[in-house]
């Protein structure tokens, strides 16, 4: 495993530690990569109404893009139990800036996936104005 995605691995776990989920108990943390290598990251932050529940890959990429981020590598999302693939909500909103993106998902016990969200999420919704999709 390279540096970088090691280091990735490892803010991905610190945000997890920071984790709000006591309704399902399953702590996620994400680490994304910007192009310019600068990282974010994130945590998922539960509510007692679901829908307001926000996953650590959202977190993480919208303090990316609160910061003026635009344009992603990779993200490393890790949780303790079964491997935290992206929601399809997330795999949306990450598809926005990096459709290409590459995906680490891994768990406490060894376990690692790699894909790219294209592989993840074939046919994004894409918006073109002026045109229909």
């Amino acid at each position: 495993m390279s540096d970088a995605r090691a280091r990735l691995e490892t803010l991905a776990t610190e945000a997890r530690a920071r984790a709000y989920a006591p309704y399902s108990g399953y702590s996620v943390g994400a680490a994304l990569e910007a192009t310019d290598g600068s990282v974010f990251t994130g945590c998922n932050v539960e509510n007692a109404s679901y829908s307001v529940t926000c996953c650590a890959e959202r977190s993480a990429l919208f303090a990316a893009v609160s910061a003026g981020a635009r344009s992603f590598r990779r993200i490393v999302v890790t949780a303790g139990g079964r491997a935290p693939y992206p929601c399809g909500s997330c795999r949306q909103a990450l598809a926005e800036f990096a459709p290409e993106l590459e995906v680490i998902v891994v768990t406490d016990d060894g376990a690692r996936h790699e894909f790219t969200l294209d592989r993840l999420l074939p046919h994004p919704f894409r918006f073109t104005k002026g045109r229909q999709p």
